[in-house]
């Protein structure tokens, strides 16, 4: 079963991505708290949005996403920040219907595309994904600001 996430899911949420984070060799890079996600997944201006999927009545997997906007298709989308299965459960669909619903919901809302960044070692995904359609994106490069280098640029754009 996969269905929206409440503030009640906040728990299984941020052990599941702890668990992700784990799974990607990256558990110390963690710095969420249910606090941070009740306040941007269900507070007022909530930036994103997670589904849970569920099997027995707990959860077993989360997606987590939230909406871009594409100036070449001139429509919104959806980024797929987190889509995680505890191994336990996964081989049950539950990956799948969680992209089923949030393709559901770009198609219901307009939206251009769902789109996500996986780790190019991680080949069960890429595997997973392809079997989907999904095509990879070779010819980006994705860049960030974080840290002391955000904070630098943020305060001397002109020396940046």
């Amino acid at each position: 079963m996969i269905r929206e996430a409440t503030p009640d899911d906040l728990p299984h949420i941020l052990r599941l991505i702890r668990d992700l984070a784990e799974y990607e060799r990256a558990l110390h890079e963690v710095r969420a708290t249910e606090d941070d996600l009740r306040r941007h997944l269900f507070g007022p201006g909530a930036v994103a949005s997670a589904l849970v999927a569920e099997q027995d009545g707990a959860p077993v997997g989360f997606a987590l996403w939230f909406r871009t906007f594409s100036t070449w298709l001139g429509k919104p989308g959806i980024h797929l920040e987190d889509l995680y299965v505890h191994p336990e459960a996964r081989g049950g669909g539950h990956g799948r219907a969680l992209l089923a619903e949030l393709a559901r919901i770009a198609v219901e809302r307009g939206y251009g595309r769902v789109e996500w960044a996986v780790l190019k070692w991680n080949a069960p995904a890429i595997g997973f994904y392809e079997s989907l359609g999904a095509e990879r994106q070779d010819e980006w490069a994705v860049y960030r600001l974080t840290g002391g280098a955000l904070a630098k640029v943020a305060a001397a754009p002109e020396s940046a």
